[in-house]
């Protein structure tokens, strides 16, 4: 999971700071949560995926299709 983020932030060329200002966290949280050394809160997880237009299960490494589920 944690390389997923890492990927798609840097795929996308958005520093670890300015995906920390969207989640309302600091820098060093956010950089936690790329190397695994802190888990990432569900409603997190549900940001960063509604960010990248993917899912849940694709970040979790579930999945490996990035197209998201239809939303309600």
């Amino acid at each position: 999971m944690y390389t997923r983020i890492r990927e798609l932030r840097e795929k996308a060329k958005i520093s670890q700071e300015k995906m920390a200002v969207f989640l309302d966290i600091n820098q060093t949280t956010y950089s936690r949560y790329e190397t695994g050394k802190l888990d990432i809160p569900s409603q997190s997880l549900i940001k960063i995926a509604t960010y990248y237009e993917t899912s849940v299960d694709y970040l979790l490494d579930i999945t490996n299709e990035s197209t998201p589920y239809p939303r309600k």
